[in-house]
């Protein structure tokens, strides 16, 4: 179930985003939330700290526990564009995360769909002084406008993405999928010829 506010925080999220362009960065972006009001918030820092760990969900957990004086976020919910990867997904179990808000899916990378990382219950039954019960998951939220973001920023990026299946917004094709697949396969398979193989 989803309120005004995480409509409110994931259009943040989405400004962010959409962002990140201008400061050389891909369009992933992390705002924390709790009680309603904004925490923090982030982009991903890979290309402008050179360090392939400062995910925007990262650096966004981390700004959460210095501004709230806690390692424990079990009352916060994350929002992000994308389903986070196993290294995000891990360190939001281990900060107790209690909400997890996402758009567009990852069926290769997914700490959710993909790795069960954010639901494994064997974390917390095993290790509950370390690890609380698994997060809420709300999955594809503002699925369209996420994959706007993505397309935006790169069409070119966007289209291998989806050849590959790494994010996936299946709801934007509905059936004609496998045409602007082939068509878009077609494409880049041109683009690489002409480009890379002279």
């Amino acid at each position: 179930m989803t309120t005004d506010q995480d409509a409110a925080m994931m259009r943040r999220c989405l400004a962010l985003a959409s962002s990140a362009r201008a400061r050389g960065e891909v369009p992933y972006a992390a705002v924390i939330g709790r009680n309603g009001r904004m925490v923090c918030e982030s982009i991903n820092r890979a290309n402008a700290d050179r360090d392939v760990t400062q995910h925007a969900e990262l650096v966004a957990i981390s700004q959460a526990q210095k501004a709230l004086g806690t390692s424990s976020l079990d009352d916060c919910t994350l929002y992000t564009l994308v389903e986070p990867c196993p290294m995000c997904a891990y360190a939001m179990r281990e900060v107790r995360i209690g909400r997890v808000v996402y758009g567009l899916g990852s069926p290769v990378m997914g700490g959710h769909s993909r790795w069960n990382i954010l639901g494994d219950d064997g974390l917390s039954s095993r290790m509950p002084e370390v690890f609380a019960t698994p997060p809420d998951i709300v999955a594809g939220f503002f699925t369209h406008e996420a994959a706007a973001v993505m397309q935006a920023w790169n069409p070119l990026f966007w289209t291998f993405v989806e050849l590959r299946d790494l994010i996936r917004a299946d709801v934007l094709h509905g059936t004609k999928r496998g045409r602007k697949r082939s068509l878009a396969a077609a494409s880049l398979r041109w683009m690489v010829d002409r480009l890379w193989r002279r």
